[in-house]
């Protein structure tokens, strides 16, 4: 049976050059399924055009943590979580909000689950290199992923750094960030092989993918529309270090 190739993409986070740019190498390698974890909004300046591009590209789409701050019915907190959630138009709130929170899909014998944070809800952080009980939680089935079996592959975003950690029977595996990577500058995804209706002896592949891209045009845009935290935006593009590290380490955009 042949083998087919699935790309799974996360936390664009609204940055559309970054987001173009991944969905060219997709497209080259001849992968036509992408699927997306989420975040597809906030902390970048093209939220709407990166919530059309994903209804266009990606056969299913998880919600994550910014589409609830930007979609939800909460009042958003400060000026610049307003000004993201001014930027989407009404459509676009109602589709990123009525996303599940959770897909499976078969491979090669296995249950792969999608996921944006954890299988607790959009929340709930896990970071690289969990505590034991962590790890063995992220394939359980819980009230937010539904009484749908245990996992063998656990695929998630969320935490913009990508890796992979296996036990027997169990791999995790982070999918990194294509719009705001923060373990190094260069976008991440990942592309899952297998066969869909095959045997656990079946090939079953995980490949991550770097994607550069141009960076400056996308600081560009940032600021041509006037979006707040531009400045911020700009040091984490470049740098790929969180803001909140930023004042500490003396990091300016100029």
């Amino acid at each position: 049976m042949p083998l087919e190739r699935l790309a799974l993409v996360s936390d664009v986070h609204g940055n559309l050059t970054a987001y173009e740019a991944v969905l060219a190498d997709i497209a080259a390698r001849g992968i036509t399924r992408v699927l997306n974890l989420g975040d597809v909004v906030g902390k970048g300046p093209r939220g709407a055009a990166c919530t059309a591009l994903t209804r266009e590209r990606c056969e299913e789409t998880v919600r994550g943590n910014w589409e609830v701050f930007l979609a939800g019915d909460a009042e958003p907190f400060g000026d610049a979580q307003a000004w993201w959630r001014a930027e989407l138009s009404e459509e676009d709130r109602r589709w990123l909000i009525s996303r599940p929170g959770c897909l499976d899909l078969q491979l090669s014998g296995r249950r792969v689950r999608l996921v944006h944070a954890s299988p607790v809800d959009e929340f709930t952080r896990v970071f690289r290199e969990p505590e034991e009980e962590v790890f063995a939680m992220m394939f359980e089935p819980t009230p937010f992923t539904g009484d749908v079996g245990r996992a063998d592959v656990l695929v998630y975003g969320d935490i913009h750094d990508a890796f992979l950690s296996a036990a027997p029977g169990a791999t995790l595996v982070n999918v990194g960030s294509v719009g705001n990577p923060l373990d190094e500058p260069t976008p991440c995804y990942v592309i899952l092989e297998g066969e869909p209706r095959g045997e656990a002896s079946a090939p079953f592949g995980i490949q991550f993918v770097r994607v550069p891209y141009d960076v400056e045009a996308e600081i560009a845009a940032a600021h041509a529309v006037g979006m707040p935290t531009a400045e911020a935006w700009a040091i984490e593009l470049r740098t790929g270090i969180h803001r909140g590290a930023h004042a500490e380490r003396g990091l300016t955009a100029g």
